[in-house]
């Protein structure tokens, strides 16, 4: 898979450094990937879950933070639209955010 706006989980891991590792694996892993349908990813990743919308939510650390992502299957591509702590994810719609319209 193809993974748009990896530079937002930069971002994160500068303020919560906690979680560096854990999405750099996450990252490397999910290139590897060639996802096609959501249960695709649910045989990769245990505790990820699917949403409406074409969209997965994936656990970093635990339940410290969430991840959501987008995808295309068709093309290939994931796209990154939040990553927070559990305490932000609390807040948002986890089917229609997205983080470049929240700034």
């Amino acid at each position: 898979m193809n993974i748009y706006n990896w530079s937002s989980l930069a971002e994160h891991y500068k303020v919560h450094p906690d979680c560096k590792k854990t999405l750099e694996k996450w990252y490397h892993d999910v290139l590897t990937k060639e996802w096609t349908k959501p249960n695709d990813i649910t045989k990769d990743f245990s505790k990820a879950r699917t949403i409406k919308n074409d969209r997965a939510i994936f656990e970093v650390n635990g339940s410290d933070y969430r991840l959501i992502v987008k995808l295309n299957y068709e093309k290939g591509w994931v796209f990154i639209k939040f990553i927070g702590t559990h305490a932000e994810y609390d807040k948002i719609d986890p089917e229609t955010i997205d983080m470049y319209k929240r700034k």
